[in-house]
């Protein structure tokens, strides 16, 4: 177990790691414009991967999956390390992404495999806190790495973590035992692979590269759907499908899954907007958020942990009602945050924020095992994170939407418009902001840039106000999750001789 936490350690810090030093990375290969790509590329293959390792690994076995998975993402990391272009780099980090979408659900569905139902909740809040450490130290180990050693590190840092890995689970992965020959869903794998690439495409696009309402998201969404139904017509006539039409009788999983999706809607765009206002607002340095970042981190282990180890006395449904009040009254909090806020004031709305988010991870994917068959583990499991991947991503989206039409109007009232004419009315402000600055201080600043610099306080203001706006719009997002919290049950599985006998589990 401990092998495998250092590998889902590794994969989930390698999704964030580049965000301190991506704008170092993208210069020193020459690629700025592919710059969104370094983290969207190894996010995109990482969700691809879930639902696909988590199915092969209750066919073929949680052990070859891991250890392929490993490989992959070790020969990624080495890669990245070597890139002498962008286009490598990318390609590397998604072949990263393959990896870690390979390792988080095959170490996520082996503690069905290692541990009885009554002692997975304790581990799985470990596994939470694993994955609550790795996705919030990215960005700080990576700024503490590329001062220190170079930005090449932050990938051969993989490697003897793996080694380690590698020599804990070789020999002691427990393998299912199957008489028959598996059948691959390949027609199912595809089509969910095209699914999720245009679900996923769709929101890192819209609203950046093509508006919203457009010809563009017609043909996207129009694809998606076609994309959904055919798959769904295909999985009903496989032998061994990628995602089983059975799910849809499990309410626990059915819920847990719109939990889900709504935790990483709220977490995601909360976590990641947190930083961009330590920064842009409050004047911070990466390395200086990504430090007060750590008492998000905090709350988080205490009661992923900490619900784990008691949800059999407690029960489900007390995690999942506390969690989404906690951490609404945390999103609550930082959307009272103003460039005056304290550090101290900042630390203590992301360690509340944390607290609540800790309440639900581990409870949720315990339930979804505890009601899951074992010869369809991996799949549930996966499922799980599928949609709570997918929500992350929505949630990005959707806070970005939110504070680029607060952000317009705030400018309006708050600058000049002649200023207001020539800025952008989205979070490219900033840039436009920060290229101003640049120019004065070189001694080539045109009236047009002394202009923006006068605007400087407004203009932060207005980006301040409209980020608050997202907190408070993310916050009663969340508080959705608790109506799913009180009517929370765990269905159990019935007929399941994978619960009665050991055998199957057991090379």
């Amino acid at each position: 177990m401990f092998g495998l936490g250092l590998a889902m350690l590794a994969a989930c810090f390698d999704g964030t790691i580049v965000g301190t030093c991506a704008p170092i990375i993208a210069q020193d290969l020459n690629g700025t414009e592919l710059y969104a790509w370094m983290v969207t590329a190894y996010l995109l293959c990482e969700t691809i991967m879930i639902p696909i390792a988590g199915k092969l690994s209750d066919l073929y076995g949680r052990k070859p999956l891991f250890l392929i998975g490993l490989g992959v993402f070790v020969l990624g990391s080495i890669l990245a390390g070597l890139s002498t272009s962008m286009e490598m780099f990318i390609v590397c980090r998604g072949m990263q992404g393959l990896g870690g979408g390979i390792l988080i659900p095959v170490a996520t569905a082996a503690v069905a495999d290692l541990y009885s139902p009554r002692d997975r909740a304790r581990i799985q809040g470990i596994l939470g806190a694993v994955f609550g450490i790795g996705s919030g130290i990215g960005p700080l180990l990576g700024g503490y790495i590329n001062d220190f050693a170079g930005w090449h590190w932050l990938f051969y840092i993989n490697v003897p973590l793996a080694l380690v890995s590698f020599l804990l689970t070789i020999k002691k992965f427990p393998t299912p035992i199957r008489d028959d020959k598996p059948s691959i869903d390949y027609k199912g794998i595809a089509l969910l692979t095209l699914f999720i690439a245009d679900i996923l495409l769709f929101f890192e696009w819209a609203g950046k590269d093509f508006e919203w309402i457009s010809v563009q998201s017609v043909v996207m969404i129009a694809v998606a759907l076609a994309l959904l139904v055919v798959f769904c017509i295909v999985e009903r006539k496989a032998v061994e499908p990628i995602l089983s039409p059975t799910l849809l009788k499990n309410r626990t999983v059915i819920m847990a899954s719109v939990f889900m999706f709504i935790f990483g809607i709220g977490m995601m765009g909360a976590m990641m907007y947190s930083s961009m206002f330590s920064i842009s607002v409050l004047g911070y340095t990466p390395l200086q958020a990504g430090e007060y970042s750590l008492a998000m981190v905090a709350g988080m282990m205490i009661t992923a942990m900490s619900s784990g180890a008691l949800v059999n006395k407690t029960g489900y449904r007390p995690w999942l009602i506390a969690g989404p009040i906690i951490t609404f009254a945390g999103l609550m909090l930082m959307s009272r945050m103003n460039p005056d806020t304290t550090a101290e004031y900042l630390m203590i709305c992301l360690f509340i924020f944390g607290f609540g988010l800790g309440c639900m991870m581990s409870v949720i994917m315990t339930a979804v095992q505890n009601s899951s068959k074992s010869r369809e583990m991996g799949m549930t499991t996966s499922s799980v994170n599928l949609i709570r991947s997918i929500g992350a991503t929505i949630g990005t989206a959707i806070f970005s939407m939110v504070i680029n039409n607060k952000l317009s109007g705030e400018l309006s009232g708050l600058v000049p418009p002649e200023i207001y004419d020539i800025i952008p009315h989205d979070t490219g402000v900033l840039d436009a902001l920060a290229s101003a600055a640049a120019n004065v201080m070189a001694g080539v600043g045109t009236p047009l840039d002394m202009g923006i610099l006068s605007q400087a306080e407004n203009i932060i203001l207005a980006f301040s106000n409209s980020v608050d706006f997202s907190f408070l719009v993310g916050g009663f997002i969340i508080l959705f999750l608790l109506v799913i919290g009180i009517f929370f049950k765990v269905q159990v599985p019935k007929d399941d001789e994978d619960m009665e006998s050991e055998s199957t589990v057991i090379e």
